[in-house]
């Protein structure tokens, strides 16, 4: 009875552990788009809006970059040396170093510290999805999936709730801060320009999710297994070269797109390409060479290898549409949208446009994974592509400018069905995933997969600049960036076509 007593209590400390994570990197992935507009105003003064831009989006893509070598670099961690170590580390790891942004001065200091930031962020997501799954095993995985959707969307939730509460009583959070000690100069450094500072070094609390994790969290007894029957010693440190060159590559893309360097769009274009086969052989490696090595001592078999790089590939397609849809559409959707109130200059229009996509997420999310199961995993998946273009072209192309100090109605709609819908597939990837990996490749297979992705989204959020540049630029105003943000929206059509060539895992157990 108490040996049931406590399996039961370290499940929900699980839960609650890997909830919290979620929660923060959600939190975390929805700083940069709430504070990046007055970040780039203090760190390039005078610049034209089109660097802004530019580094607007060079930021966005080097965290995605890092997001994507953080998912397999944790992912390799979790499988050698346990879910609870990888993610405690993880969580340290994206919680410093985005604390640390709220003192850069350059605008490529906040690129390096959101790409290191990123790493940890890419990694807790699949820990905790390993994690998760593998302890409550098939009891309420859809729930659970919801929870794991629903909790990053609460963080991106948060952001806007903190943004628009410390700007709306700033004065009183001046006062505490001086009843703390702090000199008024280092105050007015803290509290300048929407407060982004304050913000940005709030994001270092998670670091204290560790001591409960440390403390309370049990590690994964199925990976315990996997140690046991000595199927974790086929992974080598030494497989992680492929990673760092992957790596190298994904950042040579960024630069090559950058306002840094100096490339035209055919050598851009060739880099790209170039860059991204480079980068797919180097996330790969780590799992390649496992598998050969796991054959050779009799584990995995030609049939089992087949499969489980098949679904790395396909699930890494159907992350990348996803992903490339929600920062191609939700992620931007505060920042344009700030543009639309005329004469209204104290509306704080992106903190409500934060907290609407933000509240549609967190709705949806949690109903995503009951619709999978009900619906199964294609039809579903399908389903949400074509949905999540509808919301993107309604929220862009049907919102116009207005007056007044109260946003239209239509706004707050558009933005909670944009919000909802684009972040359904972060309550749907949870369920689906897991079903596609054995323990062994696990974690590592779903960070790749999930941040495989990013990388693929971090190459198409390269090309809003061009885009817009290609719809008239900065003469075209929000017209432009609005049918730019169409544009890549149809993203989703290769999402309803790709799942179809996805196993449909509905009622399977986990392998």
């Amino acid at each position: 009875m108490s040996q049931t007593k406590s399996s039961n209590n370290g499940a929900m400390a699980a839960l609650i552990a890997a909830f919290l994570g979620w929660l923060f990197d959600g939190f975390e992935m929805g700083l940069f788009p709430l504070i990046g507009k007055p970040a780039l105003q203090d760190l390039l003064p005078g610049a034209p809006a089109k660097e802004h831009v530019e580094w607007f989006t060079v930021i966005i893509s080097v965290f995605l970059v890092g997001a994507a070598t953080g998912g397999v670099l944790f992912g390799w961690l979790g499988d050698k040396l346990g879910r609870v170590k990888a993610m405690t580390l993880a969580i340290f790891t994206y919680a410093i170093f985005s604390g640390l942004c709220a003192f850069v001065t350059e605008a490529w200091h906040f690129a390096g510290l959101r790409f290191i930031a990123s790493l940890g962020m890419g990694g807790e997501w699949a820990l905790g999805v390993a994690l998760v799954n593998e302890i409550w095993g098939g009891k309420n995985r859809a729930w659970i999936a919801g929870m794991i959707g629903a909790a990053s969307n609460i963080g991106f939730l948060l952001t806007g709730l903190i943004s628009w509460q410390l700007n709306a009583s700033l004065e009183i959070v001046t006062g505490w801060i001086h009843a703390m000690g702090l000199s008024p100069e280092n105050t007015d450094y803290l509290l300048h320009n929407r407060a982004w500072r304050f913000i940005a070094v709030s994001s270092a609390l998670p670091a204290l999710i560790n001591f409960f994790i440390l403390v309370f969290v049990p590690e994964s007894h199925k990976w315990e297994e996997e140690k046991k029957s000595g199927s974790t010693s086929h992974w080598a440190t030494t497989d992680l070269v492929g990673v760092l060159i992957a790596c190298i590559a994904a950042i040579g893309i960024i630069y090559a797109w950058s306002p840094m360097a100096k490339f035209g769009g055919a050598v851009a274009g060739v880099i790209t390409v170039v860059g991204l086969v480079i980068a797919l052989w180097g996330y790969l490696h780590p799992v390649r060479q496992y598998m050969q090595r796991s054959h050779a001592a009799g584990g995995v078999n030609d049939a089992e290898r087949g499969v489980i790089m098949k679904n790395l590939l396909i699930g890494a397609g159907l992350a990348a549409v996803a992903l490339l849809g929600t920062w191609g559409s939700a992620q931007q959707a505060a920042r344009w949208a700030s543009g639309l109130a005329v004469d209204a200059k104290g509306l704080p229009i992106i903190d409500y446009i934060v907290i609407s996509t933000a509240l549609g997420a967190i709705l949806v999310t949690l109903i995503t994974p009951f619709i999978a199961d009900k619906l199964g995993r294609r039809i579903t998946y399908t389903l949400l592509c074509v949905a999540a273009l509808a919301s993107a072209l309604a929220f862009f192309q049907f919102n116009k400018p207005f007056t007044g100090n109260s946003m239209p109605l239509s706004l707050t709609i558009t933005a909670f069905l944009l919000g909802g819908i684009t972040a359904s597939f972060y309550g749907f990837f949870p369920l689906y995933f897991p079903e596609l990996f054995p323990t062994s490749v696990r974690a590592t297979g779903q960070g790749f997969c999930f941040n495989f992705g990013r990388l693929i989204a971090a190459v198409g959020a390269l090309q809003l600049a061009n885009l817009t540049s290609f719809f008239g630029g900065t003469e075209g105003g929000m017209h432009a960036e609005a049918h730019a943000y169409s544009v890549l929206s149809c993203i989703y059509v290769v999402g309803m076509v790709l799942v179809w060539f996805a196993p449909e895992t509905k009622g399977h157990s986990l392998q």
